[in-house]
This record gives C-alpha cells, structure tokens and sequence, in this order.
C-alpha cells in the first residue's frame, strides 16, 4: 500500500504543477481588455458530492444544504437497493458574512453529529490568469451529541478536520481540484493484543489527499466524480478509499447533484479516516445533494 500511495502523491503533485505550467498567457493588450477579477463559477457549487470546493461565495451569500445518502444497495429489491434502508442525512447552513471568508454548522443524523466549519479563499483563479490556481483552506469541529454513557470523557466527543484545497478552470467545461486532507479524533477504538496490552485500532490523526473535478455537458448539467486516498497506515481498520461520481444540475440558485459512492459518511473526517466499504463488496450507495442560496 506504501508504494502505491507515494505513487499516488507523486501523481497528485504533478498534476498541480501542470495545472500552474498550463495557465493560460496573455498579453497586455488583453489584460487591458479583460479586468483582473476572479473566474466565474470555478465551480458550481459550495460541494462535489462529499468534498467543499475551493470556491466561497460573495459576501452577504447564505446557503442551506441538504445532503442524504440512502443504504447499501447489496439487498436488491429486499430494500429497493437502499432506498428502504437506514440512511444518512446532514443540513447545512453557511453565511458569508466578510469577503473570501465563509462560516457555518451542520447537523448529521449519524452519531447526532454537530459540526461547526469555516473556510477562506487565499488566492482566487483570475480571468487574465495572472493568478494561475484558487487556493482554500476548510476546517471543521464535529461533536458526538450521543448520550454520555459512550464516552469516558466529555472530549472524547470531539474531532477535527483540514482541508487544503488547490483548483484550477481549465475551460468553461472543466474544472479540477486536488487538497491535502488531516483528520484527528480525540478517541479512538482499542483491542487487545495476544499479551494482552491495549492497543488502539486507528491514529488518532490520519492524513488523506482528494482529487475531485466537473465537466459541464450543457450549461446547467455536469458530470462530476470525487477520490479520496488513505496515506496514513492504521494498526488494524486501514480505511478504504472513496470513490463517486454522479451528475449535477443547476439554476442561479440551486445546486442538485446525484451521485453513487461507496461512503456512508457525510461529516468530512469520517468519511476519510473512519470509512470500511468498498466498491468491490458491493457496498455502494445512492446519494444526493441539494443546496439553495439567498444573498442579502
């Protein structure tokens, strides 16, 4: 797995430098033609599928989130392929109250999580492409709100997630973006070892890297997908990558994307760090995205 995943960085790095070599030249008769301002829509959407894009709205931006995800679809028509299941589902709110800088909270049925977040634009892709590459940071503290009987203390409640997130506009069709992803849990799982010392079954920190993207089909319709890849090797329950891909559509307002994945978990560090379901047992489901936008 080692070699696989220094492979994997080495590809995640030269894609980033070929996204920095590829930005468009321009002369000056054309940066005087078009202003120095951020390209639109970078991306469609706060979200592709489970991963934040680097993109923060304009200021006075509120946005409300709707994301589900249904069951497994390994029962066929037992549980109508997971839609009959148990799922999972988060709503999000997020307010840009001042420039390139984004707040919000979310509520997870999973774990009765509570999550707080914020993210910031630290550079912005520009239509001259003086500035080649959008660079974002995106963090977050969830909180299990379960009973206190599954803790032994109350931090024990808590975990963290970074993001940091590199994007480029290749075209008007294409957009890509790659990050480095930290997830840390103040507890974890333990075992015990034949000599009966124990052991916890994961770091309580695990590092990740995420390559996600958009190809616009029409103007209001996209293919999507997203990749996370595991760097960090656990002692017992390494966590399986996570792959989806699905469709998005759009209004000036909404955001509808309707995607496959093999991940259950909507809060960021779990999906990254806690997921054990793999595309290759069949352990696939449907989910979807909503999210709606006001501007005050």
């Amino acid at each position: 797995m080692k070699n696989v995943t220094i492979k994997l960085i080495h590809l995640f790095v030269s894609t980033i430098i070929l996204m920095m070599v590829t930005a468009p030249f321009v002369n000056a008769q054309d940066e005087e033609k078009k202003p120095d301002r951020p390209v639109r829509n970078l991306f469609e959407s706060n979200l592709l599928i489970d991963n934040q894009t680097a993109i923060v709205p304009v200021k006075g931006t509120f946005e409300f989130d709707i994301m589900h995800r249904f069951g497994t679809w390994q029962n066929g028509y037992d549980d109508f392929w997971g839609i009959f299941a148990p799922s999972n589902i988060r709503l999000g709110f997020t307010y840009v109250a001042v420039k390139k800088l984004q707040l919000g909270f979310g509520l997870t049925k999973q774990n009765h999580l509570l999550d707080f977040n914020v993210k910031y634009a630290i550079l912005e892709q520009t239509r001259s492409g003086r500035i080649p590459l959008a660079l974002s940071y995106y963090g977050n503290m969830a909180i299990d709100a379960r009973d206190g009987s599954n803790f032994e203390t109350g931090t024990d409640r808590y975990s963290f997630f970074h993001q940091l997130m590199v994007a480029r506009k290749f075209s008007d069709k294409l957009s890509v973006q790659g990050s480095f992803n930290f997830s840390h849990f103040n507890a974890v799982q333990a075992f015990k070892n034949d000599a009966g010392e124990v052991l916890p079954v994961r770091e309580n920190d695990h590092m990740s890297f995420s390559i996600l993207g958009r190809y616009k089909i029409t103007d209001g319709t996209s293919f999507i997908f997203s990749y996370d890849r595991p760097i960090t090797d656990h002692e017992q329950a390494d966590p399986e990558a996570n792959l989806s891909f699905g469709v998005e559509f759009v209004t000036s307002s909404h955001a509808f994307q309707l995607f496959i994945g093999n991940y259950r978990g909507i809060v960021p560090q779990y999906n990254h760090a806690l997921n054990q379901q793999s595309f290759g047992d069949n352990e696939i489901l449907i989910g979807f995205n909503m999210t709606r936008l006001w501007n005050f």
